[in-house]
Parts: structure tokens; sequence; C-alpha cells
């Protein structure tokens, strides 16, 4: 079972030192959507709750983010928090680099949990997920998930201030992740879940 998905805007690695000026730091990462999936009820109440699960996800994201700059580094590109602009036509997510980490029990969740991410432009998408699940078809699923939510953001501005269409974000996850569940799902059940969305996705 997928634990959690979190989509986040990755932060810059360090800045380089200004002359006479203490280095500044990295810019933080972001989390611009999370969603959980079967979590039991946690002591405390429901404010309480939140503000816990808020900062779990937060740990996972931060975890993300230093995979993903890593692998950026490792390659010779480090990463940048400018969000380049959107593309207007569906991008190609052939050679998207992603991975695989382990979280240890309690850190943040109860048991040990296995992430599966994938970097897109200065954004990152992943899922938690129990430690028998399958991981090829949690890389599929990323891989099904990212193109169609791209199309929902919208750049607010400069830099890597984006906004997310939450209930697109929601529709997509019922369909394709019902209650933390991951699918083998055909061609044709994705093209005609497409159309009635109205998204346009690469393949």
């Amino acid at each position: 079972m997928v634990r959690a998905f979190v989509l986040l805007a990755l932060g810059g690695a360090d800045p380089p030192a200004t002359p006479g000026h203490a280095p500044s730091s990295p810019a933080p990462c972001r989390l611009l959507y999370a969603r959980t999936f079967g979590t039991p009820p946690r002591p405390g109440g429901p404010p309480r709750q939140r503000l816990r699960r808020k900062e779990e996800l937060l740990a996972v994201a931060r975890q993300v983010a230093s995979q993903c700059q890593l692998l950026q580094s490792s390659l010779g590109r480090p990463s940048s928090p400018q969000l380049p602009q959107l593309p207007d036509e569906p991008i190609s997510l052939q050679d998207a680099p992603g991975g695989l980490f382990q979280l240890p029990p309690g850190d943040p969740f109860p048991e040990r949990t296995t992430v599966a991410w994938l970097s897109v432009l200065a954004l990152a998408f992943a899922l938690v997920c129990d430690p028998q699940e399958n991981l090829s078809l949690a890389e599929i699923t990323l891989r099904r998930l990212a193109p169609r939510l791209l199309v929902s953001l919208r750049l607010l501005g400069p830099g890597a201030d984006v906004l997310l269409r939450p209930e697109t974000a929601d529709l997509l996850l019922d369909r394709l992740l019902p209650h933390g569940q991951m699918l083998f799902l055909n061609e044709r059940f994705l093209q005609a879940m497409d159309r009635e969305m109205g998204i346009k996705a690469s393949r």
C-alpha cells in the first residue's frame, strides 16, 4: 500500500558566497501538495494530528529534495530553485531522473517505508510505500501522475511560486491510487480518463 504522495518544489543548492558577505543558506524545498492514505488515528485532537502529519510529510519532502540534489550534483547539474516556464505542450518524462530510498521506523512513519521519487524541472513527485510494495509499479505510477499533475500547475510569477489545483490532484489520485492501492492500468483506461478530465498528458 502507498502511505503518502507528496509533490514539492525543490530548493536550490548552496548559492555562491558574495565577497564580503556570509554565504547564503540554500533555498528550502516547499511542499505544494500532499495526501496520506490509510493512516490510523494518532493520539491528540484533530488540530494536533494535522500538525503532526504536516511535520511528517515535510520531513519526507526534505529527504526527497536532498536525494534529488545529490543525484543532480553527481551528474554535474546542480539544482536550481528557479522553476522554468512550464511548457504549454506535454513534455516527455522518458529521461526524468528518479530513485528509491528507505526511511527507517520512526523517521517519520512508525514502520519502515520505501520512497520512490521522480524529478521533473524543479519539482519532485514521491510515493511513500510499504516495504513489500511493487516498486516497479510505483515508478510507473509516478510517471503516469507527473505529466498529468504538471498540466494542473500554474506559475504565479518568476521563481518557484506555483499554484496547484488541488481538486484536480485529488481526482487524479482517486483514479490512479484509489485508497492508496496502485493499479495495473492499460492505455485505453488512461486515455478515457484524460478525455473525461480534459487532460493532455505526455505518453
